[in-house]
């Protein structure tokens, strides 16, 4: 079958790559000049099944609440003159209820666990290298509320197969050493020792050439006009290159993994996709030679910040802005995160300048990601991973192959349509 994918971040190289191994003839479009170039360029790094607990539940309202006003708030909602973050926002207040966090966790842990055994065995297939490490993730908290919230959520992540576990201030020191600044300031924290880290940039750039060797045809540079339909059914996708020249590209399935950005191509055919964009921010920091930086990856709940050891480098990344597709780095955002990982290690050395960065993450209110057959019979869907792109990549790529190929995928997941 020849299969047409709609985007070369992370999801839809995995997602080609799993085609083409299924056996079927495939081309990636995509409007940067190499793969992996937008949403998957300068993220926070992790494989982090952990941190498998939406952002709809229960206590999003009083945290939302205690962040109103601050500029520099872990989410940021900028009111727009937009029906598509009215209806989402409605749907995450939805979303809140206890039930359907539940619900909606047990799914992404299902999905994410799946994922990240995928992950390794393509790792060890072709040797990737991407600044991955497997020490782990350790939420650390400095709010004693957090942490008794953090407590349970941790207990019910075991209940779905996780292996995250409390842990106290003394402990958190023990599994990450470069903490040790920052002692006065933690109260706990809980730690996955199975999760993982790595650069989601150069996987995916790594994992483009390997595909291209198997004979998938990566076509750069070109800019999605329109999806054409015709009978019930998608006949070719209308696109134009960087010589300005336009065409339609004709295949027998059609894969949509254009993260935020999918919505956009949807809605004329009268599909609404609760998907939002959710700007994240990131700062790289050129570590010295001498610095006492983590290895571990980190996640502070309270400022919804990761930390990420990629070689020399460390990654810092999170936060929430919910205005639209702006792309605008606000130094304010960017500056609380370089005040925060001076909270938490004040003897980290570095050299250079930080590079600042945002994008935007493909979020539905649930956090469940949209993987399936859509109302169009030859047109399927990967998008929607939110913060955890890196995290359900391969396993998203991998059941879509199944079902596309005709076979029933491994996760316990409720795929399109449900």
């Amino acid at each position: 079958m020849r299969v047409l994918v709609l985007g070369a971040g992370v999801v839809g190289t995995t997602s080609a790559w799993y085609l083409a191994r299924a056996g079927h003839q495939v081309t990636v479009i995509d409007r940067q000049p190499v793969a992996g170039n937008e949403t998957s360029f300068a993220n926070g790094g992790q494989i982090s099944v952990s941190h498998a607990e939406p952002w709809a539940n229960p206590h999003a309202l009083s945290r939302l609440r205690k962040w109103l006003g601050r500029e520099d708030a872990p989410l940021l909602w900028r009111w727009r003159a937009d029906p598509a973050q009215l209806a989402w926002g409605l749907r995450f207040l939805y979303e809140c209820l206890p039930g359907r966090t539940r619900r909606n966790m047990a799914a992404i842990v299902a999905m994410a666990l799946y994922s990240r055994g995928c992950l390794q065995a393509l790792r060890q297939e072709l040797a990737l290298d991407y600044d991955h490490l497997e020490r782990g993730i350790l939420h650390i908290y400095t709010d004693p509320d957090e942490f008794s919230l953090a407590v349970e959520a941790a207990r019910l992540m075991r209940d779905f197969g996780l292996d995250r576990v409390t842990v106290d201030a003394d402990q958190c020191l023990t599994i990450e050493p470069a903490l040790a600044g920052a002692r006065g300031l933690l109260v706990g924290g809980d730690y996955t020792p199975s999760d993982e880290s790595g650069d989601a940039h150069k996987f995916t750039r790594s994992l483009a050439g390997h595909a291209q060797a198997a004979g998938v045809d990566f076509r750069y540079g070109m800019n999605i006009a329109r999806i054409e339909t015709a009978g019930g059914e998608i006949t070719g996708v209308r696109v134009t290159g960087e010589d300005g020249r336009a065409e339609t590209l004709t295949a027998d399935a059609y894969v949509l993994a254009l993260g935020s950005y999918s919505p956009l191509l949807l809605k004329p055919l009268g599909i609404d996709l609760p998907v939002y964009p959710a700007k994240g921010y990131s700062a790289t920091l050129t570590l010295a030679e001498d610095s006492a930086a983590p290895t571990v990856s980190l996640t502070d709940d309270e400022c919804r910040l990761v930390y990420s050891r990629l070689g020399n480098r460390l990654r810092v990344a999170g936060t929430a802005e919910f205005n639209g597709y702006n792309l605008d780095l606000n130094p304010v955002r960017c500056q609380a995160l370089l005040t925060r990982t001076r909270q938490l290690f004040p003897d980290l050395k570095t050299v250079g300048e930080p590079e600042f960065w945002c994008g935007l993450r493909p979020a539905t209110p649930s956090n469940v990601p949209i993987i399936g057959r859509s109302r169009f019979p030859n047109l399927w869907l990967n998008t929607g991973h939110g913060t955890l792109g890196w995290t359900m990549s391969c396993g998203s790529a991998a059941a879509l192959a199944d079902m596309m190929s005709g076979a029933t995928p491994e996760p316990d997941f409720p795929f399109l349509p449900c």
